[in-house]
C-alpha cells in the first residue's frame, strides 16, 4: 500500500512531461483521485491493525503479608510491567496465611475468568499444598512465567566453633538433635534444606530439630544470638551481617557460588534447592489471554528495573512460561512433597 502512494506520489513530478511540458487539470485531478484513495485505504489498514497489547489495571494478589517475599515480589514484577508499558495501573491485596493457600482460594474463587489478574506462587506455596492438601490447589489456576530463583545460605554466628560445612555435617551425624536450625515456617524451604542436607548427610530427616521463626529478624536475632546453631534465608537476607563479620556463611543452595560463597554441591554435599517465585493466572481464562499475560510479564523482565531489582536482591533470573512452567510445578510438587514426607510434614 505504501509503494504504491510512493509511486502515486513520484508521478506528480512527471505530469508537465507526460503532457508535453503542458500542464492539464484532468491530469492532475486524476493523479490526486488515485492518491486519495490510496491514503484512504492506508487509513483504514491501520485502523483495523491489531494495537500492542496494554492491560488497563492488572490486579495482583499476593498471598503473604507486606513486607515478605512474596509482597516484594508481587509489587517488583508489576513496577516493572508498568515500565514497560505493558499495563498502565496495578492495585495489590495481601491475603497471607497458610503458605499462601489461603489468597490462592480467594484468588481462583473470586477472579474466576478476569484476564488481568495474576498471583504471586513460589516453592513455599507448592510446599504448603503438599502439606495441607487444600480443596484448592495451582492446578485449579492458569500457568503464566516462573520469575527468579532465590538462592539460600547457610550461616553461623562468628563467634560459632563450627568454621565450615564439614564441621556442621560431622555435629549432624553425630548427634542430630544438637544441630537447632533456624529458619522460616513450619515446612518452608529453608526447613525443606535442612531435611535435604541431613538425608544426604546419612541422617533421617524427621530428626531434625528445626525452630521455625516467623519473620527473618527473629531468626536474625537467635543466631546472633547464639540461640541456635546454624540459620538458613535468602542469600540477601542475611548477606549483610556475612559482610558486617557478624556471620560466617557456611554454603549456598545454588549449584554455583553466589558473592564468594561457595555452594553445597562445591563442598561434596549433593543438595540443590531454590526459593523461586512466580506468577499464576485465575481459571478460565482464553489460551489468547493467557499468552497476552506472558507477553506482558516477559517485557516486564527485560526492562532495566527489573535487572536491578535482581541484582539487588541476589535474585537470579529464572524465567519460564505457560506450559512449561506449569510441567515444572507440576514436578516440584512431587519433589516438595518427597521431602516434606521425610521430614514427617505430608502425608
Amino acid at each position: 500500500m505504501l509503494q504504491r502512494i510512493v509511486r502515486s506520489l513520484g508521478r506528480l513530478d512527471a505530469f508537465r512531461t507526460e503532457s508535453g511540458g503542458a500542464f492539464r487539470p484532468s491530469a492532475f485531478a486524476n493523479r490526486r483521485q488515485a492518491i486519495a484513495a490510496s491514503l484512504v485505504s492506508l487509513a483504514a489498514l491501520l485502523a483495523a491493525a491489531p494495537a500492542a497489547a496494554q492491560i488497563d489495571t492488572l490486579k495482583m494478589m499476593i498471598g503473604a503479608n507486606p513486607g515478605g517475599g512474596f509482597d516484594q515480589t508481587g509489587r517488583s514484577i508489576a513496577a516493572a510491567m508498568q515500565a514497560a508499558g505493558s499495563v498502565r495501573n496495578a492495585t495489590f491485596e495481601n491475603k497471607g496465611g497458610a503458605g499462601g493457600t489461603i489468597g490462592l482460594a480467594q484468588f481462583v474463587n473470586t477472579e474466576k475468568g478476569n484476564p488481568n489478574a495474576l498471583i504471586v506462587t513460589g516453592a513455599v506455596m507448592v510446599g504448603a499444598i503438599e502439606m495441607s492438601h487444600p480443596p484448592v490447589t495451582l492446578k485449579n489456576g492458569t500457568p503464566i512465567a516462573r520469575l527468579f530463583a532465590d538462592a539460600m545460605v547457610l550461616v553461623v554466628p562468628t563467634s560459632s566453633k563450627i568454621q565450615s560445612m564439614a564441621d556442621l555435617i560431622a555435629m549432624l551425624k553425630a548427634n542430630p538433635g544438637s544441630v537447632s536450625w533456624a529458619g522460616g515456617s513450619r515446612g518452608s524451604t529453608d526447613h525443606m534444606l535442612a531435611g535435604l542436607i541431613a538425608k544426604e548427610s546419612g541422617v533421617e530427616p524427621a530428626k531434625v530439630n528445626y525452630i521455625p521463626f516467623a519473620g527473618g529478624g527473629e531468626a536474625t536475632a537467635a543466631i546472633l544470638g547464639n540461640q541456635v546453631t546454624v540459620g538458613i534465608a535468602g542469600v540477601s537476607e542475611f548477606l549483610p551481617f556475612v559482610k558486617d563479620g557478624k556471620m560466617r556463611a557456611l554454603a549456598v543452595s545454588s549449584s554455583f557460588p553466589v558473592q564468594g560463597i561457595k555452594s553445597l554441591k562445591d563442598l561434596g554435599v549433593n543438595v540443590e534447592m531454590y526459593n523461586w517465585r512466580g506468577v499464576w493466572g485465575p481459571p478460565g481464562i482464553t489460551p489468547e489471554q493467557q499468552k497476552v499475560m506472558i507477553d506482558a510479564v516477559v517485557k516486564g523482565t527485560q526492562t532495566p528495573q527489573w535487572k536491578d531489582t535482581l541484582a539487588r536482591n541476589e535474585w537470579a533470573p529464572f524465567l519460564q512460561t505457560g506450559a512449561e512452567f506449569g510441567s515444572y510445578v507440576e514436578s516440584e510438587s512431587k519433589r516438595l512433597g518427597g521431602i516434606l514426607r521425610d521430614l514427617g510434614l505430608a502425608k
